[in-house]
């Protein structure tokens, strides 16, 4: 199944992007609505003297037009004489684009191990269960790209199908090479689980946070960016869409 994030889950913490003086600045029914609850991400234009606000509420995204008196406002899609929603790139601009960098900043700053070379012009995050065998195809899969320079996976390690998943994926974040353990991991030379220190094995257990707050549910998951937007790949994909993800056929 293939799914662009296109708004961040609920559980995440809210991100707005407004401050607080701009908010004691919104019109009447703006402020009213913020009361019950709407986040309001940004301002914009919008057509016929009214005023667009990008929100979102509970992770469900909306325009509110506000009309030009600031006394009334309208939730929902305004489209134009062609059927054009005029609503859509608002949204992309204001609530979409930030969550999906928000994203990719939580992804970066997760515990990964990394596989290719550290100057590879492209970037893929993988959430690798150790006792995953479609990890080990993808693993597999990757490799053209990999070892021509290409593409450089970045394996968020978490530990969520076996019992001993959490023991193997610290046993790999805290081998003394990671890169080299997860290479004779993923090569059929299965890690062994291990007691690691404390710090490692918190590591797995932010990594098991995060997959839960991005509301997955397969391994692999990967996330990477394409025409600027981030798109995610649940389980194993297929020649077509690897070949997106990797930026193109197999060198």
């Amino acid at each position: 199944m293939v799914l662009r994030f296109t708004l961040l889950m609920a559980a995440l913490a809210p991100f707005a992007v407004v401050s607080a003086a701009q908010a004691d600045e919104w019109p009447g029914p703006v402020q009213a609505l913020v009361e019950e609850g709407l986040e309001i991400h940004g301002e914009f234009e919008a057509p016929g003297g009214l005023v667009g606000y990008a929100a979102s509420h509970q992770g469900r995204e909306m325009t509110v037009y506000v009309t030009a008196d600031g006394q009334h406002a309208i939730v929902g899609t305004m489209i134009d004489a062609e059927g054009n929603d005029l609503s859509e790139v608002p949204l992309d601009e204001l609530v979409r684009a930030p969550q999906e960098e928000q994203v990719w900043q939580q992804l970066e700053q997760s515990h990964w191990i990394q596989d290719g070379q550290a100057d590879a012009p492209r970037v893929l995050y993988t959430f690798t269960d150790p006792n995953c065998p479609y990890c080990h195809q993808f693993w597999e899969q990757a490799r053209p790209w990999i070892e021509a320079g290409e593409v450089q996976l970045r394996h968020i390690m978490v530990g969520i199908l076996q019992p001993d998943s959490p023991a193997k994926a610290s046993a790999l974040l805290g081998a003394e090479d990671p890169e080299a353990a997860l290479h004779d991991h993923s090569g059929g030379d299965s890690v062994a689980p291990s007691a690691q220190p404390r710090h490692i094995e918190d590591q797995v257990y932010r990594n098991n946070q995060l997959f839960d707050e991005l509301g997955l549910y397969a391994t692999p998951t990967t996330v990477y960016r394409h025409d600027g937007r981030l798109q995610r790949v649940d389980g194993m994909p297929d020649a077509t869409r690897l070949h997106e993800m990797m930026g193109g056929e197999a060198p």
